[in-house]
């Protein structure tokens, strides 16, 4: 079997090799190779399981066949997950010798690539080798620093918290193209932070639009740069667009951006002005103060897509701010109080459209979108993603999540059971963040793309859910059915965005993107965390459910009746070389039948 990758330089002491106990956790292995390692085991096992809907075994060890190699994997189960949070040792091959080593990440890539039939199996072990290789580095400087910088907002430590990333998806640290320094600077699990490159773009190669208010003031996305930029050199009619430093060195070289530097339309200005820190979507930047955060275009592959903006993406996040403006937002918050989209409404970029009107357009990877940021540093908000994620802690060896933490603060303060807690945390998660969702979809007709880490929970000073935000412009679906109602709200919707859907397309994505990504995936981790049986957490769910299909969406009974249910499917994704951000949104993923733990 092959080694497990060497991890990146680092800060941090990576400890001396050590044997794990048997019994142990393989996260909480005191060497970050090995846990990093376990951790890419577990997330490729338990994407295969649930992209090939495999039913739990009958016995402690999981046989997987592998037809295309001729063998078959003995996976010890550590725990069975009846909503696919599964936990797992490390395989090993049947018929293999006792003392046998295990099978590593890369391996086990390669191995599930090929019975996939994939096209892309090098990519596939190259991106999973990249993503354990980063893990390492994540878990071994968050161990050697695992307390916020004094003075850092709770929004920004949740934002910096996700060290492991998405349990079901293969390469959830992937990120291709950065040099290791680039890699610390840049991710969030390493608290990186840099300046923003600058560019004077010349007004008749700027696009842009922008329903920012201040005080009831319009405010245009030019003024909104130059704030940020404060102190730039401006040359004459010019306007300031930030980005990535990356994405700049990457612009400079293209032919059509030296012909627009050397026309004196574009003029590269270089860094300037104060550290903005990545949040848990690398590209997202904030400034701690600033009520501003800039989501900006990155050409690398992130899990699955390079990350650059799309145009109709950026009229989108505009489009919704105005739609809720019509008045929906005021009947929105009239039954949901606690419940708000973080609005994302100005945006900035470069087209040669009108300097050369037969042939000229949008030109990639310029565009800026500005998002409001309306977190004061003690709001506690954080992702789904990142409350549920396990991590080191300061003073402990081994990795636990921040539900965890508050679940045993919220049992010692009551004198309850830890499980009974959990179990009220999580009917009040679906009263506080489910429930509006389903309501906007009720009411409007437009469906969240509302996974865990689009998803925010507001906690109360005790830790409950209080409320709930959703954040990401790319991630709406206006029914195709509802498209009259939503005209009228605000003619010419949809023209620029592309955000109209067909109904059977909508309910597909919001079954799982809301019902399996997001609740599922809770109910998982609580119960993969020893924190709750999921068997009466899923009960909890089906009557929340039956109580919610008054509010008009679909999505309660099609979760209540259906036999099996369309999961995404990320290996398989990956596998066959997919970018989700091209394409028709039907065809951007690869999804697969589950079944359904709710159906009874």
């Amino acid at each position: 079997m092959s080694a497990a990758p060497t991890p990146l330089a680092s800060r941090a002491p990576v400890p001396p090799p050590l044997t794990v106990r048997p019994g142990a956790d393989p996260l909480d292995d005191p060497d970050p190779r090995r846990a990093a390692d376990a951790a890419g085991v577990e997330n490729l096992l338990r994407c295969w399981v649930r992209e090939h809907d495999i039913a739990r075994p009958a016995g402690p060890v999981l046989r997987i066949p592998l037809p295309a190699t001729g063998t078959a994997l003995l996976v010890p189960v550590r725990y069975w997950s009846p909503s696919g949070t599964h936990r797992f040792a490390a395989p090993v091959p049947e018929g293999a010798p006792p003392g046998a080593p295990a099978v590593d990440a890369v391996t086990l890539a390669a191995l599930l690539g090929r019975e996939a039939g994939s096209a892309e199996g090098s990519d596939l072990v190259e991106r999973v080798a990249g993503s354990v290789r980063h893990t390492a580095v994540f878990i071994a400087e968050r161990r050697a620093r695992p307390a916020p910088a004094p003075g850092t907002g709770l929004f920004h430590a949740g934002e910096q918290s996700l060290i492991l990333g998405h349990p079901l998806h293969p390469t959830p640290k992937s990120r291709d193209g950065l040099s290791d320094a680039e890699t610390l600077r840049y991710s969030p699990e390493s608290r990186g932070s840099f300046p923003l490159h600058w560019m004077a773009v010349h007004r008749s190669v700027a696009t842009g639009d922008s329903a920012w208010t201040e005080q009831r003031r319009p405010l245009t996305a030019e003024r909104l740069t130059a704030r940020l930029g404060e102190g730039l050199p401006l040359p004459e009619d010019t306007v300031a667009l930030p980005l990535h430093p990356w994405q700049a060195r990457e612009l400079v070289r293209r032919p059509d951006v030296v012909s627009l530097l050397d026309d004196g339309l574009l003029h590269d200005l270089g860094p300037h002005g104060a550290a903005w820190h990545p949040t848990s979507s690398v590209r997202t930047v904030h400034r701690p103060g600033t009520p501003v955060m800039l989501k900006l275009s990155l050409g690398l592959r992130i899990t699955n897509s390079r990350r650059e903006n799309l145009h109709k993406e950026l009229h989108r996040g505009v489009e919704v701010h105005r739609l809720l403006l019509t008045g929906l937002a005021a009947r929105w918050r009239a039954a949901h109080p606690g419940f708000d989209i973080v609005r994302d409404p100005a945006w900035l970029a470069v087209t040669t459209a009108r300097i050369d009107p037969a042939h000229g357009g949008p030109v990639p990877g310029f565009d800026v979108l500005m998002r409001h940021q309306p977190f004061a540093p003690r709001d506690d908000v954080v992702c789904v993603a990142a409350l549920t994620a396990l991590r080191p802690w300061p003073g402990d060896t081994g990795m636990r999540s921040r539900l965890a933490d508050i679940v045993a603060r919220l049992t010692a303060v009551g004198g309850r059971r830890a499980d009974v807690v959990a179990t009220e945390w999580f009917l009040r998660y679906l009263d506080q963040v489910v429930r509006p969702v389903l309501w906007l979809d009720g009411a409007a007709g437009i469906a969240l793309e509302a996974h865990q880490q689009n998803t925010l929970v507001v906690l109360d000073a005790e830790g409950w859910p209080a409320g709930g935000r959703y954040r990401d412009n790319q991630g709406y679906y206006f029914r195709e059915s509802r498209r009259a109602e939503l005209e009228h709200r605000l003619p010419g919707i949809g023209s620029l965005s592309d955000t109209f859907v067909s109904d059977e397309v909508t309910d597909e994505r919001f079954a799982y993107y809301l019902g399996i990504n997001n609740v599922l995936g809770l109910i998982g981790a609580l119960g993969s965390q020893r924190l709750a049986d999921e068997d009466v957490l899923i009960a909890a769910f089906r009557r929340f459910l039956a109580s919610a299909t008054a509010l008009g969406s679909p999505l309660p009974s099609q979760l209540l009746d259906a036999r099996t249910l369309r999961t995404k499917a990320n290996l398989l994704t990956r596998a066959h070389g997919l970018d989700e951000l091209v394409g028709p949104v039907a065809d951007q993923s690869v999804y697969a039948a589950l079944t359904n733990p709710l159906h009874r």
